[in-house]
């Protein structure tokens, strides 16, 4: 069982990473997120790792914080999620907004997730609300919170967050960056991270 992997990126596809340590490659999928954020080839990187087995294949799954990977595992534990469809999950919502999306009952904003039906949401609340509160992945923000449409640079600042910059560090690249609500989120995060290497 494959825990944690430290080494070079050496390639990327649309949905994973190939990671070289000590000469060996291992194939990771990742969100798509993660994937641009790893824009340097030859980078060393570290992933928190979940290891899925099934009977014709050993699939790895990475992530750069442990609270993501939590999330991800509880995740493929909701019946008729598995492990491709939880990474979806994942890339449609930052993680904390995902916790805040199933502790509000927000079912409109899980359902917005391509692939996540109505009752597909409603099983991810059913499942996960209580799970999420007693393994203490919600903060009282989150408990008090009321349902409200994302913007891109609340997502953007979510997703630097789980990338490991604090948030005050996050707001203050966006902010730099003039808080563009036009751009692609992925284009945001790719200009905020940019920024964040300047300082």
């Amino acid at each position: 069982m494959i825990a944690y992997l430290e080494g070079t990126l050496k390639s990327r596809g649309t949905d994973y990473v190939v990671i070289s340590v000590n000469g060996v490659g291992y194939h990771v999928f990742v969100t798509p997120v993660t994937l641009e954020s790893l824009n340097t080839a030859d980078a060393t990187i570290q992933f928190h790792i979940h290891t899925h087995v099934r009977e014709d294949q050993i699939a790895l799954f990475g992530f750069l914080s442990p609270h993501e990977l939590r999330i991800f595992q509880r995740l493929i534990n909701v019946q008729g999620i598995g492990p491709k469809l939880a990474l979806v999950v994942l890339s449609g919502l930052a993680p904390n907004d995902f916790v805040s999306a199933v502790v509000n009952d927000d079912l409109a904003r899980l359902n917005a997730i391509p692939g996540v039906g109505k009752k597909t949401a409603e099983r991810i609340v059913l499942d996960l609300k209580d799970r999420l509160i007693k393994d203490g992945m919600v903060t009282l923000p989150v408990l008090g919170a009321t349902a409200s449409k994302p913007t891109v640079s609340g997502d953007a600042i979510s997703a630097l967050v789980n990338l490991g910059y604090n948030r005050q560090e996050a707001e203050r690249a966006l902010i730099r960056l003039g808080n563009p609500a036009d751009m692609p989120i992925s284009q945001l995060i790719k200009a905020a991270l940019k920024e964040l290497a300047k300082s």
